[in-house]
């Protein structure tokens, strides 16, 4: 393919993470260094910031404050919950983007996120091809929640994975100084995939973890649920359970009693306060003194605890989407094939098509779930512990994180 010259435009979208501005900084850095790219925009907060002409000029940062993305969480750039319509149904916003790019010659564009995110670029990339503008668009993935088609795993997910199970290993600790007994109730994020909450598990190859899981792959049944507290509670009078907050009844309601408290942009549920809501159910049933944790947006900016492989794998997403894009690839997202095996865990860049991943869901197999719906197999925990590996080499000064500082110069 022949060689293209033009600006690029990065932008994030939807849920931050510990590790996003990893794969933004690695876009940032490849593009600036690669001399097929004019000029290196940051679209502030998502798509929003193109639709109205918010472009950062990342070449204006200094080289050495853009590294402390590597080490920064939540979005730098800034994100949004934006959901563009289809273009044979209302093109407005596809025209909009089209002048924006023609203004800034953009010939090159990054979208940073997860299902939702991939959809957009989905949509952006088949109106450029069809109206025939040449712009080569990549998606680079980004999703605590794992649940992206076709890539082994997704950059965010293991960070998140590592804060979830180093934090149930303090709370069990905790919830073992005093002679008295406890049940304590600790909702994951996760709303149909059960992916976060899975990693619980990882806290029990330390015998610090949960004791029952319970995932949104398997309805949740309460009489059954009431009935694996008790028999666990009667037996080492402490209970320690992991449970997503997409849990739900056989008939697709979610047992939250926050389910109705509003959608997102995308149209999806907000969730919460199921802890709450299952630990007066125990408390009833039991007597025992209940105690509910919602780690909430903690999982995802826990930036401290991130985990050393998923900041180089969540660089080198974005590394490779600069490469592949000024290669000749576009319509294309970065994912990873993996590898574990008497060799050790290997990870390696694989391109998947935007059709595949875009809107779709992947779920934690059922055979990784234990045939009583209330735990994950040794299966698992072999696919997700290479993934938790290694720490962070986050800059401190006065013993407090050193964040990215940008100037955020905007272009007219």
């Amino acid at each position: 393919m022949s060689e293209l010259k033009g600006a690029c435009i990065i932008g994030q979208s939807g849920g931050p993470s510990a590790v996003i501005n990893c794969s933004a900084y690695g876009v940032i850095k490849t593009a600036l260094e690669n001399p097929c790219i004019t000029k290196v925009y940051g679209a502030f907060h998502g798509i929003k910031g193109v639709l109205n002409d918010e472009l950062m000029i990342m070449d204006e940062e200094d080289a050495a404050e853009l590294e402390n993305m590597l080490h920064t969480p939540s979005s730098a750039l800034g994100s949004c919950r934006y959901k563009i319509a289809d273009p044979d149904v209302d093109d407005t916003d596809y025209k909009r983007i089209l002048e924006i790019f023609k203004k800034y010659d953009v010939r090159y564009f990054f979208y940073n996120g997860g299902n939702d995110s991939m959809d957009t670029c989905n949509k952006i990339s088949k109106y450029m091809n069809r109206i025939g503008y040449d712009c080569r668009v990549i998606g680079v993935p980004k999703t605590i929640d794992n649940d992206l088609a076709g890539t082994d795993h997704c950059p965010g997910f293991s960070s998140a994975a590592k804060y979830i199970a180093t934090s149930i290993m303090e709370i069990s600790r905790d919830s073992q100084v005093y002679d008295t007994g406890m049940v304590t109730i600790i909702e994951c994020m996760g709303r149909h995939a059960g992916w976060l909450t899975a990693a619980a598990a990882l806290a029990n190859v330390k015998n610090d973890g949960p004791d029952l899981i319970y995932l949104p792959e398997v309805d949740f049944d309460m009489d059954r649920f009431v009935a694996d507290i008790k028999r666990v509670y009667n037996e080492k009078k402490n209970c320690i359970v992991a449970v997503s907050e997409g849990v739900h009844y056989a008939d697709g309601t979610f047992v939250s009693e926050a389910k109705t408290s509003g959608t997102d942009g995308f149209g999806h549920a907000q969730l919460g306060g199921l802890a709450a809501r299952l630990a007066d159910v125990v408390k009833a049933a039991t007597g025992a003194k209940v105690r509910p944790i919602e780690l909430s947006l903690l999982q995802r900016c826990a930036a401290h605890c991130a985990s050393g492989t998923d900041i180089a794998e969540s660089f080198l997403s974005g590394k490779t989407a600069v490469e592949a894009a000024v290669a000749g690839h576009t319509d294309k997202m970065v994912g990873f094939k993996c590898t574990r095996d008497e060799n050790g865990y290997h990870c390696e860049t694989e391109l998947f098509d935007l059709s595949l991943v875009a809107n779709t869901e992947k779920k934690v197999p059922l055979e990784w779930i234990n045939e009583a719906g209330n735990g994950v197999t040794q299966d698992f925990v072999d696919y997700c512990l290479p993934l938790i590996q290694g720490e962070t080499k986050m800059v401190k000064e006065d013993g407090l994180p050193r964040f990215v500082q940008l100037k955020k110069v905007f272009a007219k």
